[in-house]
């Protein structure tokens, strides 16, 4: 069994043991460090927390908990039951709580579960505030509210009031899409996304709506990321089913992933990238991405006459990138689009909108419109090493051997070459370095990265 904590929130394996597993008494204790954080952060004790959950087997277990536990903390809470990721942020700022839980492990398998923290502006908690709900929950140092100041608890469906707020943002172009007669199939894998984006679509007039494994079961119908291996099925469908484009969202629907009418994949990178394209066409502006995505939304952003920057890997830090450069479209290379005009959190509702428009705009097929775009390919690599080896004094070392190239350290160690990159980062959670490297080809960009793999081998 499995149990991460970490600033962004727990997640871990449903069962076993506390402390080993996402056991009932780990959930309730994170709620309640939670609650505290919370009280600590409004300076009141009297809050309003939302709570929202995707559709995994544990969902409604693990929902009781936290809202029994909220309750029991004297917050009252809002309980919005199914609903995406996005949704529960929007849900936050439209209830002008204190906070919100969304309960997911986004792209992991369905013995997963965690609680992702939410302040009141409806983002994800930075990196001190985290940390601060991590020491609560270990010296657990919370106390419950006696009989006659326990919250109380109401229920809302914000599916459509999400809906309506996408429809209703200025470069939405919902005349367009409908006028241009689309067709279209999701494959929401059997999660939230099954409520949340066939309404989507029928909402912008678009007529034919192909519904593959949108039924809000949990039972995950293949490899719940939305990667090119696990849709092989999914692409054959969409191709046979002869609509104009396919999308695929991942449990919580923060991830949008398009799949041409061709069957191929337009390609998890390229998401940000088409959208970027439309709206910076239509509202001058700066963008942001983390350093692993791919360099083709720096070269759309230079194509526009505008700036490109990048933040550190994590949602929370490309949104505070995104506010330090003023950037008007942003998100990472996974599929997460992330559109200030709307709200700062990835949002696949808003991403799959704003696509839609620009197909119906551009007059193109979705492939055509997938090659006015410069190709590049990235590399996924890891080295695992050993507990006892100094990674932070390997990335040292590659930083010093690269050091008249650009080098960016932000976030492990990212080196820019002419027509390629290469980053290397630790992770948190196991003695692993993750290589991501970029180029032309496939080939180049596995070639950097065994090149790089190599210069560490010979480190350590």
């Amino acid at each position: 069994m499995t149990l991460i904590k970490s600033i962004s929130g727990i997640r871990g394996t449903i069962g076993g043991k506390p402390g080993e597993g996402l056991s009932p008494l780990d959930v309730v204790k994170f709620s309640a460090a939670y609650a505290t954080w919370a009280k600590e952060k409004a300076g009141k004790e009297n809050l309003t927390i939302v709570v929202g959950r995707d559709a995994r087997i544990s969902g409604a277990m693990v929902s009781s908990l936290v809202v029994a536990t909220l309750t029991g903390m004297g917050c009252n809470v809002v309980n919005i039951g199914l609903a995406t990721t996005p949704t529960t942020e929007i849900a936050v700022t439209e209830e002008k709580a204190d906070g919100g839980i969304i309960l997911t492990a986004s792209h992991n398998p369905k013995q997963w579960n965690a609680l992702k923290l939410l302040n009141a502006s409806g983002e994800f908690l930075d990196a001190a505030e985290g940390a601060r709900v991590l020491e609560i929950a270990e010296n657990e140092s919370f106390v419950f509210a006696e009989v006659d100041a326990l919250g109380t608890v109401v229920e809302k469906d914000y599916t459509e009031t999400h809906i309506q707020h996408v429809l209703n943002l200025e470069l939405v172009d919902v005349e367009a899409i409908r006028k241009a007669g689309f067709s279209v199939a999701v494959d929401a894998v059997n999660s939230v996304g099954g409520v949340a984006m066939p309404a989507l679509f029928k909402a912008l007039g678009i007529e034919k709506v192909v519904e593959i494994n949108c039924e809000a079961t949990g039972h995950f119908a293949h490899t719940p990321e939305p990667l090119p291996e696990n849709l092989v099925e999914t692409a054959e469908i969409i191709r046979n089913e002869k609509v104009d484009v396919g999308f695929v969202v991942d449990p919580d629907v923060d991830r949008l992933v398009i799949i041409s009418e061709d069957g191929s994949m337009f390609n998890e990178e390229y998401t940000l990238v088409a959208v970027a394209d439309y709206v910076l066409a239509h509202t001058p502006g700066n963008t942001v991405s983390n350093l692993s995505s791919s360099r083709a939304l720096r070269d759309v952003t230079e194509k526009h006459g505008q700036s490109y920057a990048a933040g550190a890997v994590g949602e929370v830090n490309v949104v505070a990138k995104m506010r330090e450069t003023n950037a008007v479209i942003g998100g990472e290379g996974n599929g997460g689009v992330i559109y200030p005009a709307s709200h700062s959190g990835r949002d696949a509702l808003v991403g799959a909108a704003l696509f839609l428009s620009h197909l119906a705009k551009s007059r193109m097929k979705c492939s055509e419109l997938r090659k006015t775009y410069p190709d590049y390919f990235i590399s996924k690599n890891k080295i695992e090493l050993t507990p006892d080896i100094d990674v932070d004094g390997v990335l040292v070392k590659v930083k010093e051997k690269y050091a008249a190239e650009q080098v960016t350290d932000i976030d492990g160690v990212k080196i820019d070459f002419a027509d390629s990159w290469v980053h290397l980062r630790k992770s948190n959670t196991e003695p692993i370095i993750r290589i991501y490297a970029e180029a032309g080809s496939m080939e180049q960009a596995a070639g950097l990265a065994e090149e790089i793999i190599d210069q560490i081998k010979k480190m350590i």
